[in-house]
Order: C-alpha cells, then sequence, then structure tokens
C-alpha cells in the first residue's frame, strides 16, 4: 500500500470522451507549464484519436503537437494510447510501420506508452511492446475490461500475465464503457496484485456513475495509479474527477500528495474552455449525466450515441429498443468481443441491419466480415459454425496472427508521397490516414507558398530592380 499517483487524462481521453477530441493544440499550451508542475504520474496527451482528429478537423500536425507539449512539460512523463496493430488507425498495418511509429513515437517526446487490444489478444500487442522496450519507452501493456460468460477474473488475470511475460512495464485495466462496478474492481486488482510483479494502472470512464467509488475500491485493493480527468473535464463519458479523489485519500496512507490549490487553479483554466465547447454545440450536455443502461445493457456510452443517429438516418428510431436487444446477441455470434474501438462500431452497425433489414445477417458489412474471418485476431469465444457459414460461406478463418500476413509497407509508402515529404513522421502520418494526410500535406504546401510568394512580393516592393 502507499501513496497513489495520477495519469491526468484531460489533454487526450477526458476531450476525446466529451467534445470528439476537438481541444486544439493553442488550447492546450497555455497550462502545460502548470500541469507539469502538479506531481503527475503522467500526463495522457496523445494517441487514441488525437492524430486523427489533428488532421481531419483541426488542419494541425499532430507531431509538431506533441513536440510542443514535450518541450513544455520538463518534468512529468509524457503518455499516449496506442490500439496495438491498429497503431491509431482502424486496421492492422505492417510490422515495419508498427516498429517506426513507435520509434517516432518515442523520439518526438513519449515516454509511457499504453498499448491495447480490442479482442485482447496479445498476439496483436507484442510487436509494439518490443518496439517500445527497444526504444527505452515505458510498455504499459493493456486488458480491456468487459463482462460476458467467457470473461472472467481468471481470464483477466490469465492476459496480465502473458503481457507481463511479454516484457510490459505495467499493467493497465482498461473499462472502456464504465462496466466496472466497485466491489468486482476489488476483487480483480487484488488478484492481480498477488499474479504481477509489475504495477496496475486502472482505467475507467464515469458513464455509469460508478466511477469514483470504483477507483476507491481499487486503491483499497492496491492499485498503483488511477486516471482522472480536471473536474470541468471530467464526468458523464470522460474520467472520474482528480481534485474530489485527492481530497478523499489527502492524510490517509494512499494520499496522493497532490495540492488542491494548485489543481484548482487547473481547473479554472479550463472552466472558459469547457464553455466555448458547449456554445459551439460540440460539448453535448446529454454526454454529463448518468447513463445506466450503460449497466444494463453493457453497452459504452459513445456506442449507444452512434446507434440512435444511425437510426435517425435510415428514420428508424422506432427500433432503438430492439436494436439494444440485437447487440448482445451479435455480440455473442461474434465470439463475445470486449465493446471497444473497432469492434463496438462493428457489433453495433451489424444489429442496426440485423434489425432494420428485418433478417439476421442478410446484410453485413465488409468489417464484420473481416471479424468472423479473424482479420483482426483471435476472439475471446469460438464463433459458432452457422455464423462462420453464413458470413463466410466456404472462406477459410485466418488463425494465425493479422499481421504476418501483410508485406512491409513503409518503402512503397516512401515512394507515392515523395513530393510532400517535409520530415520523416510524414510517411507515417500517411500510412496511418492516406486521404486525410494528403489534403493537409496539400494545404501544408499552399500555405507555405503563400508565405514564400509574399515574401518575394515583399523583397521586390522594398527592393525594386
Amino acid at each position: 500500500m502507499g501513496r497513489v499517483k495520477i495519469t491526468e487524462t484531460v489533454l487526450r481521453d477526458a476531450h476525446q470522451s466529451l467534445i470528439a477530441t476537438r481541444m486544439s493544440t493553442d488550447d492546450i499550451l497555455p497550462i502545460v507549464e502548470k500541469l507539469d508542475e502538479i506531481g503527475y504520474h503522467s500526463l495522457e496527451c496523445w494517441g487514441g484519436a488525437t492524430f486523427d482528429s489533428c488532421l481531419r478537423f483541426l488542419n494541425e500536425d499532430p507531431w509538431e503537437r506533441l513536440r510542443k507539449i514535450k518541450s513544455k512539460a520538463k518534468k512529468t512523463k509524457l503518455q499516449m494510447l496506442l490500439r496495438g496493430q491498429n497503431l491509431l488507425g482502424y486496421k492492422h498495418y505492417a510490422d515495419d510501420v508498427v516498429s517506426y511509429f513507435v520509434q517516432k513515437s518515442v523520439y518526438n517526446g513519449i515516454d509511457i506508452i499504453r498499448i491495447f487490444d480490442a479482442l485482447n489478444d496479445v498476439r496483436n500487442i507484442e510487436a509494439a511492446i518490443k518496439a517500445c522496450k527497444r526504444e527505452g519507452g515505458h510498455a504499459q501493456g493493456t486488458v480491456s475490461y468487459t463482462i460476458s460468460p467467457v470473461h472472467s477474473l481468471e481470464l483477466f488475470v490469465k492476459d496480465a500475465r502473458r503481457l507481463e511475460e511479454m516484457g510490459a512495464d505495467s499493467i493497465c485495466i482498461k473499462d472502456m464503457a464504465g462496466l466496472l462496478v466497485p466491489y468486482s474492481a476489488y476483487s480483480l486488482i487484488k488478484a492481480l496484485k498477488e499474479s504481477v510483479k509489475v504495477p496496475i494502472q486502472l482505467h475507467t470512464h464515469y458513464t455509469s456513475g460508478v466511477a469514483s467509488m470504483t477507483y476507491l475500491k481499487g486503491i483499497e485493493a492496491g492499485v498503483d495509479v488511477v486516471d482522472c480527468a480536471i473536474s470541468p473535464m471530467a464526468m458523464g463519458t470522460s474520467q472520474p474527477p482528480t481534485e474530489p479523489l485527492v481530497a478523499t485519500l489527502k492524510d490517509t496512507e494512499f494520499d496522493t500528495g497532490l495540492e488542491l490549490e494548485k489543481l484548482s487553479e487547473i481547473a479554472d483554466y479550463f472552466r472558459p474552455i469547457k464553455e466555448k465547447y458547449v456554445q459551439s454545440g460540440l460539448l453535448d450536455i446529454k454526454v454529463m449525466g448518468v447513463d445506466v443502461n450503460t449497466l444494463i445493457y453493457q453497452v459504452p456510452g459513445g456506442m449507444l450515441s452512434n446507434l440512435v443517429s444511425q437510426l435517425k438516418q435510415a428514420g428508424k428510431s422506432d427500433k432503438f429498443e430492439e436494436v439494444l436487444k440485437e447487440v448482445p446477441r451479435v455480440r455473442e455470434d461474434f465470439g463475445y468481443p470486449p465493446l471497444v474501438t473497432p469492434t463496438s462500431q462493428i457489433v453495433g452497425t451489424q444489429a442496426v441491419m440485423n434489425v432494420i433489414t428485418g433478417e439476421r445477417y442478410k446484410m453485413v458489412p465488409k468489417e464484420s466480415k473481416a471479424l468472423v474471418k479473424g482479420e483482426y485476431g483471435k476472439t475471446p469465444a469460438p464463433i459458432p459454425e452457422e455464423i462462420k457459414k453464413k458470413i463466410l460461406g466456404d472462406e477459410e478463418q485466418i488463425t494465425c496472427r493479422p499481421a504476418d500476413l501483410i508485406e512491409p509497407e513503409l518503402d512503397n509508402i516512401r515512394k507515392q508521397i515523395g513530393q510532400y515529404i517535409e520530415q520523416d513522421e510524414d510517411v507515417l502520418s500517411y500510412a496511418l490516414f492516406p486521404q486525410v494526410a494528403e489534403n493537409f500535406f496539400k494545404q501544408r504546401q499552399a500555405e507555405k507558398y503563400k508565405i514564400d510568394s509574399n515574401m518575394v512580393d515583399y523583397e521586390f516592393r522594398t527592393h525594386p530592380v
């Protein structure tokens, strides 16, 4: 037992969960030095959807954002979230891309990489862990928490042990849907502390309303680090708030040693930023409440809102209850994957299609087929024969690690985008998001050209020939 450490998520998961990852680098930079003074275990500031969002919506270079944050955070470790062989994209990439991406992440300022796989298939985590260790980074192996007939305490402990054997420097229990209730957290953390030697970190979302209580029981069971968000950007679909936990643990054996007065200054900075996003409509007040349906249907909050909008578009909003009942059935058919990107989208979309067409698996998106085929890895439970037959026909399932079937990609990509490359990292931006990155590169060139031609014009006017 002893002092509990806190990872602050406001620069990544908090705004990803509340405002679709739209916080800009200009919003972030003025507060980094103060965040750096707090004494956090780490600042989660990169990875997840921040990379895509920078390029797609903010016209920012994600690598540049990381470098700028690093230049101001001199004391606190910077942390990122990486989807294993998916990196920050939505498909599996070749090992050479994974290795180079991790290398450049550490080189540009990341200290701790939290690496997870949507199916808890540790084969999809291994290449990233190895690359991270090779570069001298801290590799955090992750177990995605979920509830199903095949997920048990024993299975989570077994997964954690395998990650430790693979070289993980710490283990994170990632409860993306807010399904981990307090006494289950106590049992899980206790079992992990007895079974693995590396530190244990706990991550959850406030969606179902139990998260702060879950942390308290996890702390009593001996967890080393918890993920919190500063109060203006906490709760709802985000993390539990930092300040109340610090106050709760003060003068106990778990005292975090963080100062409420300093945290209050951080909160003061983020309050008007939150207000700005409320005014713009990006922060929907609906995501700030407690959604008990999360515990009933075991569906993450973000996935629920996704289902609502898919049904609205199809003019079938009245089918919402039916879809909610169909989600667990599809999940069972697909081998009980944890519901996290990208499996939550795959299961949700398939459930909507089954209900709208009135016939199960009459329409099957290519992503559903890829999941059943094994292109995402091994599902926690085997997929029933009749489902395989219906979706794959006579096609064989893949049983190897999916990335074993992917040829090296980097050299090819370099050739494709030669005219746009301004930094080594551009190759990786393009590897992950080809169209989005190309648009960004074109815009960057156009702006540069504009500045250059303005300079020529200026020189010509000031120094006539």
